[in-house]
C-alpha cells in the first residue's frame, strides 16, 4: 500500500474543474500556505515576525482582508514599521507568484489568503479588517 499524500500533493494531483477559478485559486493559496508555514525564512525574518507578533498582541497591528498587515493605530517604533513593511513584502512576492501560477490578480491572491489561511490563524483578541468593514477584534 502506498503512503498517504500530503495535503499539498494531494491538492496540486487534483484536476481542476472547468469552471474551477476558485479551486485553482484555493489550491494555490494552500500550497502556497503550506510551504509558508513550513519555511518561514521566505516571506520573513524570525526577528520581523517576532515584532510584528508582538504589535499584534498589543493591538497596534492587525491582519487586513486583502492578505497583508496593517496598523490599527500609528507606530511610532520604527521597528514595528520595519517589521510590517518586511512581512509584507514578502506576502506581496508570494502573492505574485500564486497569482502568476493560477491566472488570477495579485489582489485576489492575497485576499484568498486570507480568507483560507490568515483567518483561521487569529488569536482570540486579535485585531483584523475584513473586506469593507471595519476593524474588529477576534
Amino acid at each position: 500500500m502506498a503512503p498517504p499524500l500530503s495535503s499539498a500533493a494531494m491538492i496540486e494531483e487534483r484536476p481542476l474543474i472547468s469552471s474551477g477559478f476558485v479551486y485553482r485559486l484555493t489550491a494555490g493559496v494552500a500550497v502556497l500556505a503550506a510551504l509558508t508555514l513550513a519555511q518561514p525564512a521566505v516571506a520573513q525574518s524570525a526577528n520581523s515576525k517576532s515584532v510584528v507578533d508582538a504589535a499584534k498582541a498589543q493591538g497596534v497591528v492587525g491582519e487586513q482582508a486583502d492578505g497583508f498587515l496593517g496598523f490599527v493605530k500609528p507606530a511610532s517604533d520604527p521597528a514595528i514599521q520595519a517589521a510590517v513593511a518586511e512581512i509584507n513584502a514578502g506576502r506581496a512576492q508570494l502573492y505574485r507568484e500564486a497569482a502568476a501560477k493560477n491566472g488570477v490578480s495579485e489582489a485576489a491572491a492575497g485576499a484568498s489568503a486570507y480568507n483560507t489561511v490568515v483567518q483561521s490563524l487569529l488569536k482570540p483578541g486579535a485585531y483584523h479588517k475584513p473586506a469593507g468593514g471595519a476593524r474588529a477584534r477576534e
